[in-house]
């Protein structure tokens, strides 16, 4: 038994399609009594593994929420085996606030985990998907998207793991998947990832990183569907699929130095002078800070520290001291 004060509709146990909610308790300036239902999918089809699948981790990431919320839609029990959960807006008051944080406690879900019972609304929901839905699940996938900070190549994403085992049942998913690439990198802002959590469980997990809020659209939306169900039918729970090819072989990539993340400088207006794809070399100008309100003052130019091609690049100008501009990625041997 667990000690969240989350309660739910939903029978994990049942056969068949169930649509409901988590109901996560609040009291607020308007009302003293009032729930959060946070919308929850299970489809299960016998005994078998379990696929634990989110999106909304991040309120401004939407490429997972309609993802989820179509596959939710189309697939019928009898194509499944086993057990798939969907929660398709983890972060439900980010998500309708089309915030990254959450706007009830400011708090970042991806950086919550393994929660709080008793801490605020996002350290709730932690907890429970942390002790109650993770000690189901035999598969994790994580669906996030660069927001509206940062531009991103199309990528399945995981950490480097020490139990090969693992690291090589989720390498080869992220390769059904299909997506440009598989990208290993390295947690710099912070710990309490849900992919982090998953994976220190063994799970099998996967994240991803399918474009930016600009990037939203028909190619980034495929890539997530077809991927989507391409991983799930490499991992034994959709045996019917046929697998949808992508355009090419997945590069497998990683950016595992901190120095492979960028920080800006200075505050500022940031001008890129590279696109993603492009290679760069240490110490080259990969682009500049301009102090709008100082016109004399020359731009701060912003340099590589290691080599590689641009995987990532910051998407809004307008940008802080220590955000960041730039991720640089480099081929990745397992070793």
């Amino acid at each position: 038994m667990t000690d969240s004060p989350i309660w739910t509709d939903i029978d994990y146990e049942k056969d068949g399609k169930q649509t409901g909610f988590l109901g996560v308790p609040q009291s607020t300036n308007t009302a003293g009594w009032a729930t959060i239902f946070i919308p929850i999918i299970v489809i299960r089809n016998g005994d078998g593994p379990t696929a634990l699948l989110f999106g909304g981790n991040h309120g401004d990431e939407y490429e997972g929420q309609v993802t989820l919320l179509n596959l939710a839609r189309e697939i019928d029990p009898s194509q499944v085996r086993g057990r798939i959960i969907m929660i398709p807006a983890l972060n439900l008051p980010a998500s309708q606030n089309g915030t990254r944080l959450s706007p009830l406690d400011g708090m970042n879900m991806n950086r919550a985990f393994p929660g709080n019972p008793a801490g605020t609304a996002t350290s709730q929901i932690a907890h429970y998907v942390a002790s109650v839905l993770m000690p189901l699940a035999d598969f994790v996938v994580d669906i996030h998207s660069g927001g509206r900070s940062m531009h991103f190549l199309s990528s399945v994403n995981m950490h480097r793991v020490s139990d090969t085992a693992q690291m090589n049942a989720m390498l080869d998913a992220a390769k059904a998947w299909g997506a440009p690439y598989v990208f290993i990198y390295k947690d710099v802002a912070g710990s309490g990832l849900l992919p982090s959590y998953a994976e220190s469980l063994g799970k099998v997990t996967l994240g991803t990183e399918l474009g930016s809020a600009s990037q939203f659209g028909v190619g980034t939306l495929k890539i997530a569907a077809d991927g989507l169900r391409n991983a799930l039918a490499a991992r034994g729970f959709l045996p019917h699929h046929q697998h949808t090819p992508m355009t090419a072989e997945p590069q497998i990539v990683a950016s595992e130095s901190q120095n492979d993340y960028v920080m800006s400088p200075a505050d500022g207006v940031y001008e890129p002078f590279v696109e993603l794809g492009d290679s760069v070399k240490v110490g080259q100008d990969i682009g500049q800070i301009h102090f709008v309100s100082q016109p004399a003052w020359p731009p701060l130019k912003v340099q590589a520290l290691t080599e590689g091609f641009v995987i990532s690049r910051r998407a809004f100008p307008l940008t802080k001291q220590g955000e960041c501009v730039a991720v640089i990625a480099r081929p990745f041997e397992l070793g």
